[in-house]
């Protein structure tokens, strides 16, 4: 089945209907403007098969499958005992997180932040990232955003009521080459350019000389930038991903945002930062005063613990992160994959290897891997168009978990092409 059929099949966002009274719930137009959730099929068939019984190994999701740190919930534990915990919060995060969070970008990018104008908490990068669109993007701007595309990154500002235009950033050099295009040939020019380095999908990374040039061009055509940071903390190699915020200029012309989902494995406890421009901080601020009280104090006391406390972890979590992404590149190498090996981030972004690349859409690959081999990875078509021809795999299985995940994609693949499966390391 090939992406428009798969389009027609999944339902699609919400539209006027009828209740059994015959009543019209009509939706605002900025959710029709949201397009079918086109993963929809594949998680639908990994919930039957689980239900069924299979053992479906899940490479689709970037959900850390590892703890947090003892210290971290012990102290979390701690601190919901205390009565003094549970009422209202400041929406901007109590002010000992936003101190740590300034400690910790002195002690990693060498910069020194206010934390009372320039950092404020976030329910996570996702609520950061939305929010702040709110505060600056309306119906008539334009934001510049990654592609291929995480999918926040675009309809975040589609909620917002703007529009987008998507650049390829696959290539950094050219991608700011286009922006640059775009800002002297479009009118309005962009209000708002998006980045996201080290880069979901595609593991693309850069170094600080794209951040000066960025600078540079947000103060000649006068956009501001958001940067998406959210993998900071997992860089192998010996890379360290800059920050905009280190670049003169940066904090003139934008913000960042970072979380503790990833390095710290608090996904599910939803703590993230934007930090940056204190114009775009209050900005910011002044949204989330309407949309919430801000986090359980409890869980901000722990994350003050896990900042201070467990830096030597985070760098442990990475290294473990850089040993799976050898296991599984590994091993799809040895079954004839091209693979690029990432600096960064918890992915690996595989280009689908030939003869299946000119037979099925990068859905009908992973619904296939899904049905014959029980893995299920996300389909590039999933990020745009930018994405099709590749599969984004997930680093959240332990090594073990992996190799089985190459087994059973080699089996699948050689009977596909009625040879013998191919061998793979640890097989």
């Amino acid at each position: 089945m090939h992406d428009k059929q798969l389009a027609r099949e999944v339902p699609g966002p919400i539209g006027p209907i009828e209740t059994r009274s015959g009543f019209s719930i009509p939706v605002a137009e900025r959710v029709l403007r949201l397009p079918p959730y086109l993963f929809a099929r594949i998680n639908k068939l990994l919930y039957e098969k689980r239900r069924a019984g299979a053992d479906v190994i899940d490479l689709g999701m970037g959900n850390p499958s590892d703890p947090p740190q003892d210290i971290v919930i012990e102290k979390l534990a701690a601190a919901a005992r205390d009565p003094d915990n549970h009422g209202y919060t400041e929406s901007r995060g109590i002010l000992n997180l936003r101190r740590e969070v300034a400690s910790k970008y002195f002690k990693q990018f060498g910069v020194r932040l206010d934390p009372e104008s320039e950092i404020i908490v976030c329910l996570g990068s996702k609520d950061g990232f939305s929010h702040l669109c709110l505060a600056l993007l309306g119906p008539g701007d334009t934001a510049v955003v990654p592609a291929p595309s995480y999918p926040p990154h675009v309809y975040a500002v589609i909620l917002a009521g703007a529009s987008t235009i998507s650049l390829d950033v696959t290539k950094p050099d050219e991608f700011l080459s286009r922006l640059a295009f775009v800002c002297e040939n479009i009118f309005p020019r962009p209000k708002v350019v998006v980045v996201n380095f080290p880069h979901n999908p595609t593991t693309t990374v850069v170094e600080a000389d794209f951040y000066h040039e960025l600078v540079r061009l947000a103060k000649r055509y006068g956009f501001l930038v958001i940067s998406d940071l959210a993998y900071a903390d997992v860089t192998f190699d010996g890379y360290r991903a800059p920050s905009l915020l280190a670049v003169p200029g940066g904090r003139d012309v934008g913000v960042e945002l970072t979380t503790m989902s990833k390095g710290y494995n608090m996904a599910g406890w939803r703590v993230g930062f934007c930090c940056g421009n204190a114009e775009m901080v209050r900005a910011l601020a002044t949204v989330k005063t309407y949309y919430d009280y801000g986090m359980f104090r409890a869980i901000q006391v722990a994350a003050i613990v896990a900042l201070r406390h467990t830096d030597a972890a985070v760098e442990a979590q990475a290294r473990e992160y850089q040993r799976r992404r050898d296991v599984l590149c590994e091993g799809l190498e040895r079954l004839g994959w091209p693979i690029v090996r990432p600096k960064a981030t918890m992915f690996v972004w595989a280009k689908i290897p030939e003869p299946w690349a000119s037979q099925m859409s990068s859905f009908d690959f992973a619904m296939k891997l899904l049905k014959e081999a029980d893995v299920a990875v996300s389909p590039g078509g999933g990020f745009g168009a930018a994405g099709e021809g590749y599969l984004r795999l997930a680093l959240v299985e332990n090594e073990h978990r992996l190799r089985q995940a190459v087994r059973q994609i080699g089996r699948c693949l050689g009977q596909a092409q009625g040879q013998p499966p191919a061998r793979v390391a640890g097989t």
